[in-house]
């Protein structure tokens, strides 16, 4: 059922041409005083030329092209310093994600169900691993950043109160769960139930083709990406545990050099990404 209440859906995108189109079809046409904007941010790719041309036919949808990449610091420059209107609801999509038909609305239903929450989390819908992670999000109340909802209020006050993402952060989603269970303070006022899950709010990615030399080498980057937000997240929870939201930082890298002292690679093939991951970051450290 269409609820009454407006949404604001933003698809964020980087290198997507093979995938963008099958998103937008997804989320298109808007619903009646729905908006969306598609954030393309540092492609080299036709990913814009694409969107825009979807765009061109179909009223309430804005591309926007900016040359700088990053999600993190694309998330925060759309909501803190592009978005003119607060919407009660906002609905974050990747760009490489197919939203399944009614998930919007079962994202916002959920969302607004439940004055507690701040956050809805919606679940992927294939994949060899859906199930598994289908219980695990609604167990753990965690977020995937392929189709998520927040709440207009909750936006409005990190808005308010200046709180960015790290333009370097790996995870995004992780974080903005985080905040949202934090109810924007510290680790002390931790609470799962400010994230709801919307089971039937469900995305479509495609699989990893091990026949495919490209699916291997986005693998491995995806590998090195995910040891990075490892590391990047013990971090984070220190900054979250002293100083709260309030104290993250505009960018990580500076931290690490100190942070690296106490850190190890782990064990097995998952330390040999971390090796991997602590090189990218020492680097970046300077």
């Amino acid at each position: 059922m269409r609820m009454a209440a407006p949404r604001c859906i933003a698809v964020l995108a980087h290198n997507e041409e093979a995938r963008i189109a099958r998103c937008l079809a997804s989320l298109l046409p808007l619903a009646q005083g729905d908006r969306l904007h598609v954030i393309i941010n540092g492609s080299t790719d036709r990913t814009a030329d694409i969107a825009r041309s979807i765009a061109a036919k179909h009223d309430g949808v804005t591309v926007h092209d900016w040359a700088q990449g990053g999600k993190s610091r694309s998330w925060s420059r759309f909501v803190h310093d592009e978005l003119d209107t607060v919407f009660p609801v906002h609905i974050f999509v990747d760009g490489d994600a197919e939203v399944v038909p009614g998930s919007i609305d079962a994202l916002a239903a959920a969302l607004l169900a439940d004055p507690a929450a701040h956050a809805a989390a919606g679940v992927p819908g294939n994949g060899r691993r859906a199930r598994l992670y289908r219980k695990s999000i609604r167990a753990e109340r965690g977020l995937f950043g392929d189709l998520y909802a927040l709440s207009g209020a909750f936006l409005a006050r990190m808005r308010a109160a200046g709180i960015r993402l790290p333009d370097d952060c790996i995870g995004d989603d992780g974080l903005i769960g985080a905040l949202a269970k934090i109810d924007l303070g510290a680790l002390s006022d931790w609470r799962d139930a400010r994230v709801a899950t919307a089971i039937d709010a469900r995305f479509l990615c495609d699989p990893v083709s091990l026949a495919s030399p490209a699916s291997w080498r986005l693998q491995y980057r995806r590998m090195i990406n995910y040891s990075q937000r490892h590391f990047q997240n013990r971090l984070i929870t220190g900054i979250l545990e002293s100083g709260g939201a309030a104290a993250l930082p505009r960018r990580l890298a500076p931290l690490y050099a100190d942070a690296m002292k106490g850190w190890r690679p782990r064990s097995g093939v998952t330390g040999w990404f971390d090796r991997r991951a602590l090189e990218r970051m020492a680097k970046a450290a300077g």
